[in-house]
């Protein structure tokens, strides 16, 4: 007999079956497989390691004094963590060295190395007023870099004094070694220096932030007044100014930097060395609708540009690009080469190049998407690849030949397939869930999908899973308004419709939140309001991501139309099928959901009674430059745009009742996105609820904060959609 949910339940994580091996990684030598993982369950990690031959896995890292809590993280990491999404505590990180048995492990600020997992473990770099950053290894092992005070600095693995190998940021504004903002949050890259294959160089960027304005923030809610209790963040707001932003090559000893000629190009999205000794650079305009792939060679410090991508949508950034090499299954003209990814055809799909970013060949096709490249075998000639090819709404394995033919499917099982592959032995991990399985971890072959190992069984390590009773959501095909495809997932509750109804949305470009997911079964929320006879609805509208480019552009140039119309049509569907009582529907989401939940009170007043907008975005001249543009354009060049797509310019319309809900020190959707739509709600004398969190930050992360949020949330959508006792 299950038990209801609490809103405890619901506040807390890991979520039921949710606590799982992460970060999973084959040791270089192949000996090991290495994951962080918390044994009791909750998000306090240790690093574990298991003999891939055999046996139990052990606990090679536990983290040590405070390492268990926030409360001794700096600043500079805890944003480091707002960017990563990172929940974790303990140990959250953990780098290999490519070619040696030794592993780097920061935790609160100091960083320790270990020489394989049955090692003591070492303080290399102990912990100081000033943390250590980025820490990362030498491909061989040998050195140890990291950023501290804007400078990076580089240190033997075996211990000693550190080595500045930087100079002129350090108490200038500048920064050394480090990702800016937009990096982190927009292009996803983390990284602000690159280690060159042979261990004796360092490309890293200088970013200058220091012609932007200082956007501060007062942590209100603090004892303590004062520096402590401010921040002062460089924020580049659409169509303002950017980080200027160089790269650097210097030698791990230190000496004169070479600057390399980026171009005009206004966005350094990635930076990869080959291991013929050339640095690749991906580099962006400021548009984002052409993209350049760019060699330097550095003895001569000259530039060769490999190919460039244009698109009249945008360009989305990926991770596919991959060195070929030289092994035996690699095609004459394509040794020295890489493998490419492009939405050229409106799907990303993979390409053989050679060293000179010629085409040698396309590797796949189809109205279907690569999601991303999990390895590469240059002696078997093969490249595994995870994709949309068996439905949309999963992710699947498989494996391609660098000669060309139809791609081989590896992976069985419906649902998503999260995988870290050992091409050169024949084997790969495989995380695995469903909407009726929770994650599963295994060991298993390449050739057949054997299973090997089963390294975390989810079902059977969680007793809340059982406890719990979740019932699985069931996800349905539909129709926008114009005939559009669009999918859904469906909460519904016991006994006969209509219900009142919520849709939960985020809605904006980037994730898709149907998919035959684990994830979508413990939504805690939406099972808590099935519980309480509310039918819930998720709904993918155009803009989401994994549909191709088409689908995801539709919304250029002008956001929270369409993507309120395809969730009206989610509405109609549900009212024509008998489920839904149209009287009684509301919306609720975060962040860019939290945008759409009051756009479509504004936007769509006949149909939304009631919605919580949490963290909206509500003017999009106040967020980042580079997130922005590439759906908006500049507010210079599309001022008409922008203003339509702002939650003010509609807030006539409104006519249900709305509750928003903001942390008071996010740094990323500022608290000023709520202040000024409550100056317009005020001036148009609508009424309005609203709920602070004067601690939190974009992603609330307190425990109490997070179970008062889900009785308020929970408890307005009672008083405004349930039927009268």
């Amino acid at each position: 007999m299950s038990r209801p949910l609490t809103y405890e339940d619901v506040g807390t994580y890991p979520l039921p079956g949710m606590a799982v091996p992460s970060r999973v990684e084959f040791s270089p030598s192949g000996e090991h497989l290495t994951y962080l993982f918390s044994g009791a369950g909750s998000l306090v990690q240790s690093l574990y390691a298991k003999p891939i031959a055999g046996g139990p896995a052990v606990v090679c890292v536990t983290p040590p004094g405070t390492g268990d809590t926030e409360e001794g993280l700096s600043l500079e990491e805890k944003l480091r963590r707002e960017r990563l999404r990172e929940r974790g505590l303990g140990v959250t990180r953990y780098g290999w060295a490519k070619r040696a048995d030794r592993l780097c492990v920061p935790i609160s600020g100091a960083v320790y190395v270990q020489d394989g997992v049955s090692a003591p473990l070492r303080a290399v770099v102990p912990k100081a007023e000033q943390p250590a950053l980025d820490p990362r290894l030498s491909p061989d092992g040998a050195w140890l870099a990291f950023v501290r005070e804007s400078e990076l600095y580089v240190v033997s693995a075996e211990g000693g004094e550190p080595a500045q190998i930087t100079s002129g940021a350090r108490g200038t504004g500048k920064t050394n070694g480090l990702a800016d903002y937009i990096a982190e949050e927009e292009m996803h890259r983390h990284a602000g220096y690159w280690w060159s294959d042979d261990g004796q160089q360092l490309a890293f960027t200088e970013v200058d932030e220091t012609h932007i304005p200082a956007y501060r923030i007062l942590h209100q809610g603090k004892d303590a007044v004062g520096p402590s209790a401010e921040e002062d963040h460089r924020y580049p707001f659409a169509g303002a100014a950017n980080p200027r932003v160089r790269l650097g090559v210097v030698a791990r000893t230190g000496g004169d930097v070479r600057w390399l000629d980026l171009g005009e190009y206004e966005y350094l999205a990635r930076v990869q060395w080959l291991p013929d000794g050339r640095l690749l650079t991906q580099t962006q305009d400021r548009a984002q609708q052409e993209l350049r792939l760019s060699a330097f060679d550095l003895a001569s410090g000259e530039r060769q540009d490999l190919l460039t991508e244009t698109n009249p949508i945008w360009i989305n950034l990926h991770d596919a690009l991959r060195p070929i090499g030289e092994g035996a299954g690699v095609p004459e003209a394509a040794r020295g080469g890489f493998l490419w990814a492009s939405e050229a055809s409106g799907f990303l799909h993979l390409s053989l190049r050679g060293p000179d970013g010629a085409l040698i060949r396309d590797l796949t096709s189809g109205e279907w998407q690569v999601d991303g490249v999990a390895g590469v075998d240059p002696e078997g000639g093969w490249v595994y690849f995870t994709a949309t090819e068996a439905d949309v709404r999963q992710q699947q394995l498989y494996a391609v030949s660098l000669s060309g033919g139809e791609p081989r499917r590896v992976t069985q099982g419906t649902g998503i397939h999260t995988v870290r592959v050992d091409a050169e032995r024949g084997r790969f991990v495989d995380l695995h869930h469903s909407l009726e399985q929770p994650p599963r971890l295994s060991l298993r072959s390449l050739s057949d999908d054997g299973e090997l190992a089963v390294l975390h069984e989810g079902s059977s390590a969680d007793p809340r899973v059982g406890e719990l009773g979740l019932r699985p959501p069931r996800l349905v095909t539909l129709e926008a308004h114009d005939g559009t495809e669009l999918h859904a997932a469906l909460y519904e509750p016991d006994g006969e419709g209509p219900f009142p109804t919520i849709v939960n949305v985020y809605g904006g470009p980037g994730p898709q939140r149907v998919q035959d997911s684990w994830g979508l079964s413990v939504d805690l929320r939406s099972q808590l309001l099935r519980e309480r006879g509310f039918l819930v609805i998720r709904l993918d509208n155009r803009g989401s991501a994994r549909r191709g480019l088409a689908f995801e552009g539709a919304i250029r140039h002008e956001m929270g139309d369409l993507e309120i119309k395809d969730q009206v049509a989610g509405i109609e569907w549900l009212a024509s099928q008998g489920l839904t009582d149209p009287a009684r529907v509301g919306i609720y989401g975060w962040s860019y959901g939290g945008y759409l939940s009051a756009m479509a009170l504004a936007r769509a007043p006949e149909v939304f009674r009631a919605g919580v907008a949490g963290a909206p975005v509500t003017h999009w001249d106040g967020y980042d430059t580079h997130y922005t543009e590439r759906y908006m354009g500049t507010p210079q060049l599309n001022p008409g745009g922008y203003e339509r797509s702002s939650v003010m310019h509609h807030v006539e319309g409104i006519k249900g009742a709305l509750l928003l809900i903001h942390g008071l020190i996010d740094e990323n959707v500022h608290f000023r996105h709520t202040a000024r739509l409550i100056n317009a709600l005020i001036r148009a004398r609508k009424p309005y609820e609203f709920l602070l969190f004067p601690d939190e930050r974009h992603m609330p992360r307190g425990l109490p904060d997070r179970i008062y949020l889900e009785e308020r949330i929970a408890e307005f959508f009672a008083r405004e959609l349930a039927y009268s006792s």
